[in-house]
């Protein structure tokens, strides 16, 4: 039995199981952004706490996908007080043209891992895609009009801050010990070697390649080799298993944030 493929929406990709796995390789490429990265490393409990760093952001991207306008209101206040002390030199967690380049990376992923899984878009497919996950500036400071008219002007900002990226060691050391597991318990750890290997894998090349991170021929015939038995395997999943742990995380962030205030949440 053929299984459907699941709609090209923002609900659709979020939603699946493939899209949370991809967590590590999303922060990568936003923190890959010196000003961002910078911000991270100086003021993120990611690597000590990354289990609350995980629900924080899968709060503010499902309750966005999935929450009434009241959950949406207070995941959005939640976001802008957990902002409002972020700020190192050259970065402010306010700054929209910062918050256009995190959504921009919420997009190209999500959009990269459902044709890894689910095949090509076509252009009206990934048109419709790409103006719905403009929600996830828009809902915080980056203006309508800044968000790019369509999938060229998107191309075009994409590929004009990715050619240009430099990313220093303190980002680079940042990003090595997060793929390292971080503070998370040792029996947890042997798992973030399979982490690293996909994440590696997925980055941009240009992005990898500006972390200095080691991928050579080998790794990406295995990574192909990999894909090739992980893609059929995990459409082969009922939808109810695939999205199952956005369910889970989704029953978490409600209950944390309702009827409680933002302040609380946290």
């Amino acid at each position: 039995m053929t299984r459907r493929r699941p709609d090209a929406t923002v609900r659709g990709v979020v939603s699946e199981a493939a899209f949370l796995l991809t967590s590590p390789r999303r922060f990568l490429m936003e923190i890959a952004l010196p000003p961002v990265g910078h911000g991270v490393v100086e003021h993120s409990r990611a690597l000590i706490d990354p289990v609350t760093r995980f629900r924080n952001t899968s709060a503010y991207i499902f309750l966005t996908a999935f929450g009434d306008d009241e959950e949406r209101r207070r995941i959005v206040r939640f976001v802008n007080r957990a902002h409002a002390p972020v700020r190192a030199e050259g970065y402010n967690a306010f700054d929209p043209k910062l918050q256009l380049w995190i959504a921009a990376v919420m997009f190209h992923g999500g959009r990269d891992v459902y044709e890894r899984f689910f095949g090509r878009l076509d252009r009206a497919e990934a048109e419709r895609l790409y103006r719905e996950f403009a929600v996830y500036g828009t809902s915080l400071q980056v203006p309508e009009e800044m968000w790019p008219a369509d999938l060229d002007a998107f191309d075009a900002y994409w590929h004009s801050v990715v050619d240009d990226l430099e990313i220093d060691e303190t980002v680079r050391s940042y990003a090595r010990a997060l793929l390292s597991g971080g503070e998370l318990p040792i029996v947890v750890r042997p798992a973030m070697a399979l982490t690293r290997f996909f994440t590696l894998g997925m980055l941009d090349p240009r992005i990898r390649e500006a972390y200095g991170f080691t991928w050579t021929d080998s790794h990406q015939r295995w990574f192909d080799r990999l894909m090739r038995i992980a893609v059929p395997v995990y459409r082969a999943l009922p939808m109810a298993a695939r999205h199952l742990p956005m369910k889970l995380v989704l029953r978490d962030a409600r209950t944390r944030f309702s009827g409680v205030s933002a302040h609380a949440a946290a």
